[in-house]
Parts: structure tokens; C-alpha cells; sequence
């Protein structure tokens, strides 16, 4: 199965930084795939790619503060059980794992520069498909990342750690074969 889907990436930040504060992540909305091989009737296994651009800024006492620009990709492998008795809507529940890869960090006002390490995260989702006829469908699916990658402005003057912890909130085509 294949989806293609409009996707809303939300963010829900909480930041331990060395300075205090908090920071602001902007929400996005991406096209996004995703690619499902099903096992048996009921078990999937999901890869879902796509490329998220974000802005982040300060909160709290950085309110205002504008740290930087930031590029995400956050493949994620799901492993879901589908529910088949339904007739043509397809119900479904997954838990996953993903490893989000930050790149093109772009610090903007006074700082010189910003970076998110790499890191795993896990993933709960559930969705469902209502299927036209045996191979098109409508797909709507949501899913709550949790990560929690180190971050660094200007060479370690502010460090800390940044709960992301985006919901994904999509809707689209389903094609199964």
C-alpha cells in the first residue's frame, strides 16, 4: 500500500537550557509518503518520509528571542495491526521508532550558529482508511512523536535539551495493490 498525504507537523516545545527560557517551533504543512507492506491481513509494517522546514524562537524569558531556521527528516518505521471487519473503513493503530536527521540549521539575529544532534524517537499513530473500491482510498492518520534531541547555539553558550514532541496530523490518497 502507498499513501500520499498533506501533512501538518505541530510541535508541542519544552526546552532544559542552560539559560533558562523556552523556545517556539513552528508548525509546517509537507506533502509526505508512506509505504506499508502488510504481513498478514491485519499486521503492516509503515515507512513514513518526508522533510519538514521550521523556525524556532524564543519563549518564556528568550520570548521574542529569534534563534534560528531548521530542516527535518524524520523517517519513522511503524508496525501496525489493522482492523479488517469493518467493510470499507480499515481502522488502524502503530507503534514505531524513527531517527529525525536536523540539517541546513541557520542561526538568524545575534547568533552565529544553532544545531540540533541527530536522534531516536518513538511513535504512536492511529488513522484509518475508507476505501472507494478494492485499491483507492481516503486516508486520515495522526501520530505523536516523541523527541528529545541536544541543541547548542553560538559554540555551547546555550545548551540544553529540546522536547519536540510534534503531533502529525495528515490526510490523503490511499492506493493499495
Amino acid at each position: 500500500m502507498i499513501r500520499g498525504r498533506a501533512l501538518v507537523v505541530h510541535p508541542q516545545p519544552n526546552a532544559d537550557l542552560n539559560v533558562g527560557g523556552d523556545v517556539d517551533i513552528s508548525t509546517s504543512v509537507v506533502p509526505e509518503l508512506d509505504i506499508s507492506y502488510f504481513f498478514t491481513p491485519n499486521l503492516a509494517a509503515e515507512l513514513i518520509l518526508g522533510v519538514t522546514p521550521h523556525r524556532v524562537k524564543g519563549a518564556g524569558s528568550l520570548e521574542s528571542v529569534r534563534i534560528g531556521d531548521v530542516w527535518l527528516l524524520p523517517p519513522t518505521l511503524m508496525l501496525q495491526y489493522h482492523f479488517t471487519d469493518l467493510g470499507m473503513v480499515k481502522p488502524y493503530v502503530g507503534a514505531g521508532i524513527n531517527y529525525t536527521f536536523f540539517f541546513d540549521e541557520k542561526a538568524k539575529g545575534s547568533f552565529e550558529n544553532f544545531n540540533l544532534a541527530n536522534t531516536f524517537g518513538f511513535a504512536l499513530q492511529a488513522g484509518v482508511d475508507i476505501m472507494i473500491d478494492k485499491h483507492w482510498g481516503i486516508n486520515l492518520d495522526v501520530k505523536k512523536n516523541f523527541l528529545e534531541p541536544d541543541v547548542s547555539v553560538n559554540d555551547g553558550a546555550i545548551n540544553g535539551k529540546v522536547k519536540i514532541d510534534p503531533w502529525l496530523i495528515s490526510t490523503g490518497v490511499t492506493y493499495r495493490f
